[in-house]
Order: structure tokens, then sequence, then C-alpha cells
């Protein structure tokens, strides 16, 4: 199998994540007196965890980072538990649909009453929002902006700082979403003046599914999801400061996404942009001089994804047929943005994507160019 599909989930996974997670589940579990039992030898898997993203993101404080199931747990605690007296949550036709349902079927009460007013800001053929758009759409009534990173879809990246220039000139919190530019793309939180940052762990980050986190900058309180034991202050039924980490913790999921952001951090995010923008730039020229073949977007995607179809092939056939004859795994279809299609003019069945990570080899660009020239030559 030539796996082409990473923007869902990143493999294979590099060997020390693997042995990371098979570590943590073969070690005893830690109990609250871990410093004692464990010894010195053992360091607690979390605050390390915490320090690499930091040092990723560009965070302060590591305590500010709270480990979710997923970005779409991040998501769903950022935007269901804001409250705020203003109206209006401004959002991009780029957006996911962990962003989209949390906001058109969680908050649905509030917006058929008018105490919350959704504004969606367009995109164009590359899916490259309007920020000339989104400027007009921030006002003094905005209580949250929302801004995918980069494209699950296309690949485009958003300018995620200007966007939360806007957002705090006029007091309103920033959400970026960095599913899939986590671990591909440099992030800075204080400098692209974000509030509150959702990630997943299994993608750019090199962890397994199930991991995640969510960053929220001191000052702003967020109403949790998730109500439950939090292994201290036992006691008190209602906290002065909210938990967002209640239940029992996914330690071998952290573990194996520790050493994904070690990984991260040991290669050099550098040298893996280096090597994805080389092997994006394959992708892109080499489909874009296949006859029949519409990538969309007017240039190279800054992301790791990219999204194209056949003339005369529906995109679920072209998948097919690259999994069928050729072992060739990419995914088809609306990917969970459906918004984004409408704008693409590909709203009836999606597009075909293809999606790299630091992983993917050359030769594997090259093997699926290969297997492209034959199907847009095929004439079927």
């Amino acid at each position: 199998m030539l796996y082409l599909n990473h923007a869902a989930t990143t493999y294979p996974k590099p060997g020390q994540v693997l042995e990371a997670v098979a570590r943590s589940l073969e070690d005893a579990p830690q109990s609250q007196y871990r410093g004692v039992e464990a010894g010195e030898h053992r360091k607690d898997v979390t605050k390390l965890c915490r320090g690499n993203l930091a040092r990723l993101f560009q965070i302060g404080n590591p305590e500010r980072i709270f480990f979710t199931g997923g970005s779409t747990q991040a998501l769903n605690t950022a935007i269901l538990g804001l409250r705020s007296t203003r109206r209006r949550i401004v959002y991009t036709a780029a957006e996911h649909n962990a962003v989209l349902r949390a906001i058109f079927d969680g908050l649905q009460d509030e917006i058929r009453s008018g105490e919350i007013i959704p504004v969606e800001v367009g995109c164009d053929r590359g899916g490259y929002v309007d920020m000339e758009v989104m400027e007009k759409a921030i006002t003094e009534d905005t209580a949250l902006v929302i801004v995918n990173h980069s494209s699950n879809v296309t690949g485009a990246v958003q300018d995620i700082t200007q966007a939360g220039k806007w957002a705090r000139k006029n007091g309103a919190c920033f959400l970026a979403d960095v599913s899939q530019s986590a671990g591909a793309l440099p992030i800075d939180v204080e400098a692209m003046n974000i509030d509150m940052l959702a990630f997943t762990g299994h993608k750019g980050l090199y962890g397994i599914q199930g991991t995640g986190g969510l960053y929220v900058r001191e000052g702003i309180a967020l109403r949790p999801l998730l109500f439950g034991g939090t292994g201290k202050d036992s006691r008190t039924l209602v906290p002065k400061e909210p938990f967002y980490e209640v239940g029992t913790m996914n330690t071998p999921g952290i573990a194996g996404l520790n050493a994904g952001v070690e990984f991260v951090l040991e290669t050099g995010l550098e040298e893996i942009m280096t090597r994805e923008k080389k092997m994006m730039k394959m992708l892109y020229q080499g489909l874009k001089e296949i006859p029949g073949v519409t990538v969309y977007g007017h240039r190279q995607p800054e992301g790791t994804a990219l999204s194209f179809n056949v003339n005369g092939f529906s995109p679920s056939d072209t998948g097919y047929i690259l999994a069928g004859t050729y072992g060739i795994q990419v995914r088809t279809g609306l990917h969970c943005a459906p918004l984004i299609h409408r704008y693409l003019g590909t709203e009836k069945e999606g597009t075909v994507r293809v999606s790299i990570s630091a992983m993917t080899k050359e030769k594997e660009i090259e093997v699926f160019l290969g297997a492209m020239r034959e199907i847009g030559g095929s004439g079927l």
C-alpha cells in the first residue's frame, strides 16, 4: 500500500512514538505519589509533553495547555464554553465540521433566539479566505473569531496573524484551528495574537489517534464540557478555576504525542518544511501537467494537502481506481468541510485529496503521478 492520506492521520509513525506508547502500557500506572514510587528515572510524561508543545507553539506557560481527545473536543470546548454578551461568531468557509456543527448544532437555540449571530467569511476557488471581508466582519459585537490555519481540503494557509490582530483590536477572542498545520508550519501564539489554539496529536505531530489539546490564554475562563475527577482538590464541588482535564488521562496517548513532538523538534521544523514543500511542488506541478485533471487552487498550496478531480470520473471512482488498481490510498468526498466546496464548485461529490507528511518519500510521489497519468490518459 502506498499511503497518501496523511491529512487524515500520519502513517507510518516514527519508531520512537510506537516505542513510547508500548513503554507506557508496559510500565505500572503512576499514582498520586509517583515521585516517591517511581523514582527520579521516571518523568511525568504529561509535564514533559506540555513543555515540548509549549516550545513548538511558543507558549510562555505550558500549564495553559490542556489535553483533550483531539481537536474536535478542543474546538467544542472553546466554542461552546466561551461566555460573552457579544453576539457575533465569525468563521470561515474553510472550517471543518468540528467547528461548523459546534456552532450550528451546539448553539442552535442561541442562534434561533438571536443571542448568537454566525457570520461566514467566504473564500476563492483555492480555499483562500477573503481577508477584506473578514476585516469588515469583525466588529465590536464579535465575541469569537475562528480560522482554520491550513485547509484540510486544498492546503490553503490563511493569514492568521492578521486575523488575530483584527480580533484583538475589536476585543474579540481569536481561536486558531491548527489541526493540519501543527508540526508542519511555524506557530507562535503571541506573535499571531492567538487566544485559543486547538490541535490534534495524530497528524503532523505524529502521535496516535485520540490525542490533542487546547491552549487557553490566561484571563479566559471557559465553561467545561465535562465534569468529574481530577486527582486534586477532591472536596471542592465548584472550583474557583475550571478544570478542563477530568477523568483518567490517556497516558499512553500522551506519551506517544510527546515522542511525536520530540521527533518534530529534533528533526527541525525548517527541515520538515523543506521536505514537504519539495514534495508538494512535485504533486502540484505534476498534476497540473496531466490533461483532464483539475487542481483546485491557482498556486502551490503552502499546506500539506491538495484537491483535484479527473474529467469523466467521480471522486469516488478515482479513489477506487487508485486503491484497487495501484494500491494507492487517498481520500475522496467532502472531507468533513462542506462549505468550502460551494466555492470550489464541487459541492455535489467533493474532490480527491492527496496529502503528505515528513514520512512521505519522493518515490511515492513519482509512483502516484505515474498512476494519475495513466488514469488521465485512459479515456474511460
